[in-house]
């Protein structure tokens, strides 16, 4: 009887091996940590507006070519994406837009993230472009509710706070030059 309870508890167990597997996978910072408190301190200049999630959406499916990876849903199962491991990002759960912050995602859009097959796209997409790009890629956990590490209601997006400082860059707020 023993033994088939413990077979029985190793089996169940098993079961949720998986789904720890994606989760401590999501929860995975893919910022170097000697850049982590760097990243986390950028903040985005727009506002979530329809227009700015709108040119968002444009370099998500376009320039960027996000979707060839990160699946037209931002499911993470894009054509490209089954060949990575580890596997892309996946921006529809609401636990992965709760534990990280918006610069850091700003950051691996940036520069890449190593040890991964993201690559950065600075040298491809302005600072600009990225900001729209995250606001984009928030509408994909909608459903799940509000999200971003750290950040309060009234805080976040459009906050007043210029999300390139300490990158050489003046910004842009709402698509106006300051």
């Amino acid at each position: 009887m023993r033994t088939k309870m413990l077979i029985l508890l190793v089996a169940v167990a098993s079961l949720g091996v998986p789904a720890l597997a994606a989760e401590r996978h999501m929860m995975q910072p893919r910022v170097p940590v000697d850049k982590l408190a760097e990243a986390r301190a950028l903040k985005s200049p727009f506002t979530n507006s329809p227009e700015v999630i709108e040119q968002g959406k444009t370099i998500y499916h376009g320039k960027g070519t996000c979707f060839t990876c990160h699946g037209e849903k931002g499911d993470g199962k894009g054509p490209a994406g089954s060949k990575l491991n580890p596997s892309p990002r996946n921006f529809q759960p609401h636990g992965f837009w709760r534990h990280r912050t918006e610069g850091e995602l700003f950051w691996v859009i940036k520069y890449g993230s190593p040890g991964t097959g993201m690559v950065g796209f600075g040298q491809v997409l302005s600072d600009e472009e990225i900001w729209s790009l995250i606001q984009y890629e928030r509408t994909f956990a909608r459903r799940h509710g509000p999200g971003m590490r750290g950040q309060r209601e009234g805080m976040g997006p459009g906050n007043g706070m210029d999300g390139m400082q300490g990158m050489g860059h003046r910004g842009r707020r709402g698509g106006v030059e300051e």
